[in-house]
């Protein structure tokens, strides 16, 4: 069975428990290895492991990113995680289940640049490279052998061994046919792990899995198809695709597929933005529909301001409300015509807003827009009457004053009401 060590990639023709060269316990060994060139990388609890490594003195103590008593956990270290913290997570929860923890509110500059680093490593061993959030991707390997002068198994665990030496995070991988299987593979051994699946076992390793395995499938899902008695993903092949899709619609077609484990999309580089938006969540609960609003114009700008950035525009505005018992509610509506327009942005989610804050009390609001097209000036409205031509502009040229005098250097009557 073809193999080779994790840590020194020395490789190895036969099983061994151990490096005959090294003397790690770090093997890798499989029937397939050598033939699969899939991989999907996911960096280990990222944020906490980014501060980690700048603070050796919490290197060994539950670390958890977050916002505060009343903001919510982002992530979590594993041994914050042994203890019941989960991301997403209410922190007096969190801090009940872990008193102890270390709670730090997070620098996203400090995640983002690491993030990039880890990517161009990334994008040094194949163009191939699908980011999925900042600490995720997909790559596709297929072809590295002639520059790497390894197979795509050993270019992925020296891939890893970089990252670990030149940025200092730790990344577990999975390896597959299909990036279904990579990404469900790169789940099975955290942290610091490497797995494999290969074709001839799919059917076999899928066949006791639950379905809430499959991409997509929640606990809305997961409910629905348990009424039908579909619990594990091999009681799915009993079903016929066109009863799937009869039952479930286009989420039926992947349960087919996917319980097959046949997946053919393929590594995507084109890192298309589907969405902008913004959110924040309130020191203590808001019930006042005028202070929400205040804080929802305040977003609105921040979404105009980098969809702008980003020559963007959106369809569709989306509205986000948490309450003060956890409920997350969302809204959407869709415009005429894809905007980057604070006003119009505001407007829209404003209507929304109004149908829905009365007297209720909230802990988050956030706004966004999707559906994006490429805007890339004023003159692209050109069906646009005068009135709002001349908003846009007046929008484009506050933009340009912020950007050289900070945010606060021009400020809309709106965003001063309720200001101490």
């Amino acid at each position: 069975m073809p193999g080779f060590c994790r840590d020194c990639l020395t490789e190895l023709p036969q099983t061994v428990t151990r490096c005959p060269k090294c003397h790690s316990p770090r093997i890798m060994q499989h029937g397939e290895l050598y033939d699969l060139s899939i991989a999907h990388i996911d960096c280990d609890c990222f944020y906490a492991a980014v501060e980690k490594r700048d603070n050796p003195d919490i290197a060994d103590k539950p670390v958890i990113i977050g916002g505060g008593k009343r903001g919510v956990v982002s992530t979590a270290c594993y041994i914050a995680r042994i203890k019941g913290v989960k991301s997403a997570m209410p922190m007096f929860k969190a801090l009940k289940l872990c008193p102890d923890a270390v709670v730090i509110h997070g620098d996203m500059s400090k995640y983002t640049k690491a993030g990039h680093e880890i990517r161009q490593l990334m994008q040094e061993l194949t163009p191939m490279v699908e980011p999925l959030s900042i600490d995720e991707a997909f790559l596709d390997l297929t072809g590295t052998e002639r520059h790497a002068h390894a197979p795509p198994a050993i270019s992925l665990a020296r891939l890893i061994n970089k990252i670990q030496e030149q940025v200092g995070i730790s990344v577990s991988a999975g390896l597959s046919h299909n990036k279904f299987l990579a990404k469900v593979a790169s789940d099975l051994d955290k942290p610091r792990g490497f797995s494999v699946i290969g074709k001839s076992e799919t059917k076999q390793f899928l066949a006791d899995q639950p379905v809430s395995l499959i991409w997509g499938v929640g606990k809305a899902m997961q409910n629905s198809l348990a009424k039908r008695g579909i619990n594990r993903i091999n009681q799915l092949l009993r079903y016929e695709k066109a009863e799937l899709i009869e039952q479930y619609g286009v989420m039926g077609s992947r349960l087919y597929h996917l319980s097959r484990g046949e997946d053919n999309r393929k590594v995507s580089t084109s890192g298309e933005t589907k969405s902008i938006s913004n959110e924040t969540t309130f020191s203590s609960d808001i019930s006042d529909y005028d202070e929400l609003e205040t804080v929802l114009w305040q977003l609105c700008e921040n979404v105009s301001r980098r969809a702008k950035n980003s020559k963007l525009a959106g369809y569709t505005v989306n509205l986000k409300l948490k309450t003060s018992g956890f409920k997350s509610i969302s809204r959407s509506t869709t415009l005429t015509d894809a905007s980057f327009m604070a006003n119009r942005i505001f407007d829209a989610a404003a209507a929304m807003l109004r149908k829905l804050a009365k007297g209720q009390s909230f802990r988050l609001i956030g706004v966004g827009i999707s559906h994006l097209e490429a805007m890339q000036s004023d003159q692209e409205h050109g069906d646009l009457d005068q009135i709002a031509t001349r908003k846009i502009r007046t929008e484009q040229a506050m933009d340009k004053v912020r950007n050289k005098f900070g945010q606060q250097a021009v400020v809309k009557g709106r965003s001063l009401r309720n200001r101490n």
